[in-house]
């Protein structure tokens, strides 16, 4: 029994040592061969759409429309196809069981119950009538009309955009876009009750209430009508105007950076150019972009190759403008241009007036937003390096007859702006250093050549206020100071040393020559005891500076 059982052992140690090989490991890495496009697909991340065409209602004061359905089937058969959108899933309501207020809401469940990656693209297609009613705290608010809706209860039957809003920001996606072919103007594709109506008539225009997507946190808001405008359906294009262009886009047309995809912004401003251009001014369509940076949110094709740089902005107070590239007209905004890597210079200019000039430099697939260099530059530079020149010394003649002349000195320094108590005050470094060669006088009368030496270090800090090109800076100011006289005599050479940090005050005044260089006065006053000959005295030291500065 012992015999058998040691033979068994053997061969299961004959078996494990066969299995490992002739090398004796205990095992080996094997290798698996990663499809590259599948990885990459991976780490982007998939697409899904929720499109929805309501073209039937229930409630006669409501004219049925067209196209809405096909709109939805359309737009799902191109993000649907391999070769273009490529969306994993596409889900279509335009049945009149499924484009109720209870399906759509039953749908916007579904899609927030799905395991979202974070790199997801979700795009939501809302066509069919829009229109403007009071919520309950008797509130202008902005309604999507369901199926079902009932035109003298559109609060309690509509959908509202918050709601449909609140549904997105659900989504564990941060790739999000909502497209809006929809409107509210009472024409078109809208109804408005009366009373809606002859108020809006007797409201002036600055003061209508703006649409609820325009403070949506979603990543995209595209709109194919601008606030107060007809979104149209249109029988020779077979669809909603927007939409048959937004269709187009996607089939590789619209990618004006040519890194091989479609992002929805790129398919957007090819809808909104080719739709303001078939209606003759009529239709303007917008877009609201809250999350969106450098990341584009891609509904077709693949990224292939790092893209041209872009430029863009949706924002409303540059609508209008023109953005002018090297000299060159490049569009009108809102939108994107793709341009040339390299230094550019880029204008915004209206009505003959230039707002804004800039040289930037773009790199191959970078997305800028104007709207944030503007920014930039109304803040302006927040730290300034300068070359300092001037001269050091004793306040009172005596001092600077008898213990150490005048000091020439050189040096440099660097200034944070706004870096204190909330970006209210300055920070300033500096180091200079200075040498010369002078005559002292004798208290018995005569004169005694010295070489001196100086070195300083010295913390500024202080506020700074800005008026134009002028400036003016001041604050509280501690310096470290080395000092060396040497006596240069033949029968004497001693050389003294001292060291010693004084408190002060700085001021300056500035006076910028662009948008990066600075030219800048200073002034400063230091005190401190200094022992001088055995004894110690208490001494003012001042100084005088010439910077030119450069803000970056």
């Amino acid at each position: 029994m012992i015999r058998f059982r040691l033979q068994f052992v053997l061969g299961l140690v004959l078996v494990a040592l066969s299995a490992c090989g002739g090398a004796r490991e205990k095992g080996k890495a094997v290798k698996v061969r990663l499809d590259p496009a599948r990885l990459a697909s991976a780490h982007e991340g998939e697409r899904h759409a929720l499109l929805i065409g309501i073209d039937q209602y229930d409630d006669d004061s409501w004219n049925d429309l067209r196209y809405p359905g096909k709109d939805a089937e359309d737009l799902g058969r191109v993000l649907a196809d391999p070769r273009r959108g490529g969306f994993a899933s596409v889900t279509v309501l335009n049945r009149p069981e499924q484009t109720t207020r209870a399906g759509v809401l039953e749908a916007l469940r579904t899609l927030q119950a799905r395991a979202w990656n974070p790199r997801d693209v979700v795009v939501v297609y809302v066509s069919g009538h829009g229109t403007l009613a009071r919520d309950t705290r008797g509130e202008l608010q902005r309604y999507l009309v369901m199926r079902d809706t009932r035109f003298r209860d559109v609060q309690g039957t509509g959908l509202e955009m918050v709601v449909l809003e609140q549904a997105m920001e659900r989504l564990g996606s941060l790739r999000r876009v909502l497209v809006l072919a929809t409107c509210h103007s009472g024409t078109g594709k809208s109804l408005l009750p009366e009373s809606v109506r002859s108020e809006l008539e007797r409201t002036k225009a600055a003061f209508l209430p703006r649409p609820l997507e325009e403070d949506s946190r979603a990543s995209l808001v595209l709109s194919a009508s601008d606030w107060g405008e007809a979104a149209r359906e249109d029988d020779a294009l077979g669809n909603d105007i927007y939409t048959h262009f937004f269709i187009q886009a996607l089939d590789g047309r619209a990618d004006r950076n040519r890194d091989g995809a479609v992002s929805a912004t790129e398919a957007h401003d090819w809808a909104r150019r080719h739709t303001w251009t078939y209606t003759q001014g009529r239709q303007r369509p917008s877009v609201r972009m809250t999350e969106v940076g450098a990341d584009p949110v891609l509904l077709s094709g693949s990224l292939s190759q790092p893209g041209q740089p872009e430029v863009f902005s949706y924002s409303p107070r540059l609508e209008g403008f023109t953005l002018k590239v090297d000299g060159v007209d490049a569009g009108e905004l809102p939108g994107g241009v793709a341009l040339p890597e390299g230094n550019r210079r880029l204008g915004l200019h209206k009505g003959g007036a230039l707002l804004w000039e800039d040289t930037v430099v773009l790199r191959p697939g970078e997305r800028r937003a104007l709207d944030s260099m503007l920014r930039e530059q109304a803040e302006g530079p927040r730290r300034t390096v300068s070359l300092d020149m001037g001269v050091l010394g004793f306040l009172d003649a005596r001092s600077r007859r008898e213990v150490l002349p005048r000091t020439l000195m050189a040096g440099a320094g660097l200034r944070w702006q706004g870096l204190l108590l909330e970006e209210r005050l300055d920070v300033g470094v500096d180091l200079a250093v200075g040498q010369g060669r002078q005559a002292l006088q004798l208290e018995l009368g005569g004169t005694v050549p010295v070489r001196h030496r100086a070195v300083m270090l010295g913390l500024t800090v202080g506020p700074s206020w800005e008026w134009g090109r002028l400036g003016v800076s001041t604050g509280p100011r501690v310096a470290a100071l080395w000092m060396e006289r040497s006596f240069q005599l033949d029968l004497l050479k001693q050389d003294e040393r001292y060291f010693t940090v004084w408190p002060g005050w700085m001021a300056g005044v500035s006076w910028k020559l662009g948008a990066r260089w600075v030219l800048e006065a200073k002034g400063q006053l230091l005190w401190a005891y200094v022992p001088v000959d055995g004894r110690t005295r208490a001494v003012g030291f001042g100084g005088l500076w010439l910077s030119g500065g450069y803000r970056f």
